[in-house]
């Protein structure tokens, strides 16, 4: 729906990628896009408003962050309605990627709002391009739980993916993080620990998950960080009863959840993965 001029009747929704660090990778399509809506949604006002002062933008922020989404939502579509452009904005790199937007996006395509990208730096694709590993197929986790066992939980779904391995990790939890990876993915793991991309102190650690351990330990890591684990190693698969039993054996899942796991991971039927747990509750008593 457009008016007599050939614009949309609504405003545009900008989803504008802005620097992960260095300042000067901000693109110039996005500092004219900035400079041109009526109102910027940003996650931290206090962050987005120092990029705004080192490149002369003027424009009212709008917070828009996880706590409160679903309020501010209603008020940028209202805006939008009204014939507003917004641009939205994180705190650093590509919106919407492990950050908060999708919803707002989402809505917007419902109601036949536009919704235009400005593309420009993202840390996930900043890592991988110097990562030195197979980028032909990779998967992006996000950021991992952080909880022990949610975490553990979903290393052990990960441990033969043949794909390459992306993970966002704050420096806090890095040294529980690379415990869980070598216990379960094993010591020798390899994997690039990326920190501070395009910053003064820009690092990438290469080696394996003990020698990562090892490192962090005598100097933790500051700032954001990206792991990238090259694809697994594919030896012989086990078969499904002696996936089930180490399973049972090295985690603190239930038979259900371990039946539900193994049956996902070999893509068989629950049912088939229960009558073996069944076989295998026999065997076990039968050597008692």
């Amino acid at each position: 729906m457009t008016d007599v001029q050939g614009r949309p009747a609504t405003g545009i929704l900008y989803v504008v990628a802005t620097p992960i660090g260095n300042l000067e990778d901000i693109t110039h399509r996005a500092i004219r896009v900035l400079g041109e809506v009526d109102l910027v949604a940003a996650e931290d006002t206090r962050h987005s408003r120092k990029l705004f002062a080192r490149f002369g933008i003027q424009k009212p922020l709008l917070s828009y962050h996880d706590h409160n989404e679903r309020q501010r939502q209603e008020v940028l579509l209202a805006r939008l309605r009204g014939g507003e452009d917004i641009a939205l904005i994180s705190d650093a790199g590509t919106p919407c990627i492990a950050d908060p937007g999708y919803r707002l996006i989402a809505a917007c395509r419902d109601a036949g709002i536009v919704v235009t990208p400005v593309p420009g730096p993202s840390a996930l694709i900043t890592a991988l391009s110097a990562a030195g590993v197979s980028t032909e197929r990779f998967v992006f986790e996000g950021y991992l739980p952080q909880r022990a066992k949610a975490r553990a939980d979903l290393l052990r779904q990960l441990v033969g993916e043949p794909r390459t391995l992306v993970f966002y990790e704050a420096p806090h939890r890095l040294a529980a993080t690379l415990a869980d990876l070598a216990a379960i993915m094993g010591g020798d793991r390899q994997l690039v620990v990326a920190r501070e991309l395009t910053k003064l102190h820009e690092e990438f650690f290469r080696g394996t998950t003990a020698e990562a351990i090892d490192r962090f330990e005598r100097e933790p890591a500051r700032g954001e960080l990206v792991l990238v684990l090259p694809p697994a190693k594919q030896g012989p698969q086990m078969n499904v009863r002696d996936a089930l039993r180490k399973l049972l054996n090295d985690s603190d899942l239930s038979r259900r959840e371990a039946v539900k796991m193994i049956a996902k991971e070999y893509g068989l039927p629950s049912s088939d993965v229960y009558r073996e747990s069944l076989s295998l509750i026999k065997e076990e008593a039968q050597d008692e």
